[in-house]
Parts: C-alpha cells; structure tokens; sequence
C-alpha cells in the first residue's frame, strides 16, 4: 500500500511540476531550464530530463558509415544522449553556402534509436585553436587575423577582437540554428547547445594583436564595471580578492584596475572572448532559443595562464567575468581530466551555477561519478569522453549506472532542490560521507571498511559510488555499488535506529518490483544497508526508531 501511495504522489508531484514549467515556459515545448528549489532542471518534452550521456570522439562524426557500429553501442549502454561536434569547416565549406545532409542524417538516427543530441559547436575555437574554421577562413588571415603571443608570432588562433572573425561566426551559428529550428523543433531531438569548445588563450596570457593592444589600454569596459560593482558582495573569493589589491577601483584601464601581471591579461582576455561567445549565443537563441552552456579545459594548481593552461576559458576564478560578459549563455561547464572531481564541482557550483560534465576521461570512475553528481549536486547530467571506444558495451559498467539512474529518475527529479537528494563517491583515501536526512544522520563508508571483500587489503581501493533518494520520513532509495550505510537519530538521539525492511528489485513502467528481500545476510542482520563491490545495485530501504 505504501508503495502504491508513493507511486500516485510521485505521480502527482510530477504533474504539479509539469504544469508550472509550462506556465512558466508559456506552454512551449522547446527544450529549457527551470529552477525547482536550490536545483534545476533541464525540460524535455515538457518533462524534467537527467542527460545520461557520452561525447563522440571529435573525428568520430564525420561519416554515418563510421557510425552504424557506434549506435548498438550507446544503446547497450543505456545512454539517453549523445553529444556530437559540429564542424565549420564541414557546414560552411564555401562561404554562404551551407551543407546539413550530414547532420539531417544523424539527427534521424538519433531519433530511430531514441536518443537526444547536444551539439557542440567546433566554431571559431576548439580546445582553443581554430583548427575547425573553414578553409576560406584560415588563408585569409587580413580578414580574419590571428592571435599574436608576445613575441608577435601568429597563431592558428583566431583573435576575438576581429569584427569579421565575429560576424563570420555569427552568420554560420546562425544557419546552424535556423536549420535545427527548421528540421527538429517538433521532435525535440535536439536539447541543448554548447558554443565553440574548450575556449582560452595559447602561448600567452593574452593577445597581442595590435587590435588586442588598443583594447588593452582603453579603460576597462563600464558594462564590467557596474556589473562588479551591482555584485560586489557576491563575487567568487578569488577574483574579489584581485580587485580589492588595488582598492577596489571603479574607473581606469584593465592594469589600472586590476594592476600589472598576467592574471589582468587573462581578466582583459576572458572579456573579450565571453563577449564573442555572448554575440554568437544570443544570435543562435533569438533564431531558437535552446539552453547553451560553454566548457572549461581545467587549470591546474600554480599554472601559469597561457602556459600552464589555456588563459581566460570558463574558469572558476574568473567565472565573475563570464557572467558579466555572457548573460545569454545558460552556465558554465568544467572538462575532467583531473582526478579531484569534488573540488571542482564545488568551484563550478557557486553562484547557483547548475552543474552538468560535458566531458570526462573515460575511464574506471565514471560510473560512480556519474551516481556521485547527479546525486550530490544534483546536476543535469553526465557524459563521458570518447564513448564509442568501448570494446565490451554490455559489461560496462557506466551502463549498469545509467540503467539504475534512468529507473529512479522520477523520484530523484521529484525530490531535487529540497535536500532529499544526495550522492557519494569514494576511495581508499575518501572512504567516509556524512550527511543528514530528515531526523536521520547518514555515514556511508567504501565497501571495503568491512574487510569482506579481498581487495580491501590493497593499496589502491576501486573507486565507488551511489545515489540515495529520501521518498517519505522514513523511505529511501538508493543506487550503486561498494557502499555500506549506517544510521543515527539526530532529532532524538536518545532512540536507536533500526531496518525495517530492504529490498533489491527495479522499477518496471514506474512500479516497484521487488526481487530479492534482503532482511538477512545481506543486511548483516539489520546492522547495515549495503552494496559490495560489482554488486551494481537498487534498493529500497525503510527505517524505524525504537528505544
């Protein structure tokens, strides 16, 4: 009975919310993002949509023949979305003259095996270089002129203060958008875009064309200035404790302001390139307004901009200036190749920046990341980089994750923003997590703090992670692997904690199905809730209290 009701305010908490997105949305069906409680979500079809996706490699589209293999792949895989590069180079091969067929064709496959698309736009800029700009582009460099490093050397990096390197941009993003418009609008294949890739400044912190130069000793732009000033208080720690060196100025140039070094070059940069992106966005959306977010390559600790990393991309600390210069664009994306995914995350997500991994190295956290985010920040989804290289789909195991996650989709998206939604990853180094619930205080710990599996003597332990869902006061759900959870009362300590109940089983047409009762061994005897290493699992556990 109690599942039955659960299932009915599952039901009707879900159409509460379907109802207000389309008020909000004034009954359009065009793929959005809406806040409900501290989190978003992304609407699809009139629905809230968890992206359980992977990024192409970025030569990988460029034929439907290399795909036919790709598509059983991705389905085996249990992916609800692809993300797929779009090529200047390809569309636009003859300036004004644009080529789609190729596109059109994917877009029909996606459709035929029931997945959504997020297109990546390799524009003026692709892990910073142009190295996807159309021909005609790249051999007229008086038209459209490349970056400069400090030592006047031309890079194949077009510079963002060009007019015509903008406006070429603009016209090509614009056709993109108007096709998609025209080919998807109804079918909503399409739901959401990402504006150039991976945008930043190489060798140098910054340009030193002659058209970079001039800007670079004009006062800084009074749009900037009084959106820092409107923020002040609210700006991230580091960028305000650089304008706060030279006493928080309100007028003067870029080094008058922010004083001499390259951290201003890599502000003057950030600038500039937020503005191009800002000007293509805003072109796209006012053909057809789908969510576009931009991606960050990340820097490491104590890089130098320009030489370390590629200067002024989407950076936490200067997140500041990608706000103020980017209004049009949705939020801002961190790239993982970097093992500290927690740190990151939380840099990304200050300042209600929804949370959503374009790309992540492919490899054997994934799967727990991919519970561990969703869960904990409740992003809008996950994507690995490079998915088709898997040599063995059906063992995966980001596809064992992604089919538990697609099932308790409906409880997580009811329960999101209102502190009833969590995740957790570990290691060998990070084997604890504390968090509350409710009346309920939380410690999940890595698997192999019981000793009961033979790895736990080793010097590495596999990475690990789950997603809980609180349902009612005493109801959760949860999905992962290498887990045990243990319990307190928080509100009456004076009461112990007990399992009522716990059960493995899968959601089928959105009911429960129980396949295994738990109570037992498996629990060790009421003591815990657990899921050991590859025991990929989904329960459903209740608590009671007794003195």
């Amino acid at each position: 009975m109690k599942i039955r009701i659960l299932s009915l305010l599952v039901c009707f908490t879900l159409s509460s919310l379907f109802t207000d997105v389309s008020a909000q949305k004034n009954n359009s069906s065009i793929p959005s993002l809406v806040k409900q409680g501290n989190a978003y979500n992304l609407i699809v079809d009139g629905k809230p949509f968890i992206i359980l996706g992977g990024e192409l490699g970025n030569s990988s589209f460029t034929s439907l023949e290399y795909m036919k293999p790709v598509w059983p792949k991705l389905k085996m895989m249990n992916l609800n979305t692809v993300l797929v590069p779009v090529y200047w180079e390809l569309i636009e091969p003859v300036e004004g003259k644009f080529e789609f067929d190729l596109y059109d064709k994917l877009i029909k496959e996606a459709r035929n095996n029931n997945l959504k698309l997020v297109l990546l736009w390799f524009g003026s800029w692709k892990n910073s270089m142009s190295s996807h700009a159309p021909a005609w582009v790249k051999k007229d460099q008086q038209r459209f002129p490349r970056v400069k490093d400090n030592n006047g050397k031309s890079h194949e990096i077009l510079t963002p203060f060009s007019e015509e390197n903008l406006n070429a941009d603009i016209k090509a993003f614009a056709a993109l958008m108007k096709h998609i418009k025209a080919f998807d609008q109804k079918n909503h294949t399409v739901i959401m875009i990402q504006p150039e890739n991976e945008i930043g400044m190489l060798p140098s912190a910054k340009d030193y064309n002659p058209l970079a130069n001039k800007k670079f000793q004009e006062s800084v732009p009074l749009e900037l200035m009084h959106y820092l000033i409107k923020n002040k208080e609210k700006l991230v720690p580091e960028f305000k404790e650089v304008w706060a060196k030279n006493g928080f100025k309100e007028s003067g140039t870029w080094e008058e302001i922010f004083g001499k070094g390259t951290h201003t070059d890599e502000i003057f940069m950030a600038w500039y390139f937020s503005k191009f992106t800002d000007a293509v966005a805003k072109a796209g959306k006012e053909i057809f307004p789908l969510p576009m977010y931009v991606n960050a390559a990340l820097n490491r600790p104590g890089a130098k901009p320009g030489l370390g990393y590629p200067s002024a991309g989407p950076l936490p600390h200067i997140m500041d200036i990608w706000k103020a210069g980017a209004p049009t664009i949705d939020f801002l994306s961190p790239d993982f190749y970097f093992p500290n995914i927690k740190h990151w995350s939380d840099l990304f997500t200050r300042q209600g920046n929804p949370l959503f991994i374009p790309e992540h190295a492919f490899d054997k956290t994934v799967a727990a990341k991919a519970a561990f985010t969703i869960g904990h920040y409740e992003a809008i989804g996950f994507s690995p980089f490079s998915i088709e290289s898997v040599k063995e789909p059906e063992n995966e195991p980001l596809g064992k994750i992604y089919k538990m996650i697609d099932q308790i989709t409906p409880l997580v998206i009811s329960n999101r923003g209102q502190n009833k939604v969590e995740g957790v990853l570990f290691d060998k180094e990070n084997k604890e997590s504390v968090f509350r619930f409710g009346d309920y205080e939380f410690t999940v710990k890595h698997s192999n703090t019981l000793g009961y599996d033979a790895d736990a003597k080793n010097e590495v332990w596999e990475t690990t992670g789950a997603l809980i869902v609180q349902t009612n006061q005493n109801e959760f759900y949860f999905i992962g692997f290498g887990v045990v959870l243990t319990f307190k009362n928080i509100r009456h300590p004076e009461l112990n904690v007990g399992i009522l109940k716990v059960d493995e089983g899968k959601f089928e047409n959105n009911k429960w199905k129980v396949i295994r009762h738990l109570n037992g061994d498996q629990t060790h005897q009421g003591r815990h809730v657990r899921a050991l290493l590859n025991e990929y699992s989904l329960q459903r556990f209740e608590l009671y209290n007794y003195e």
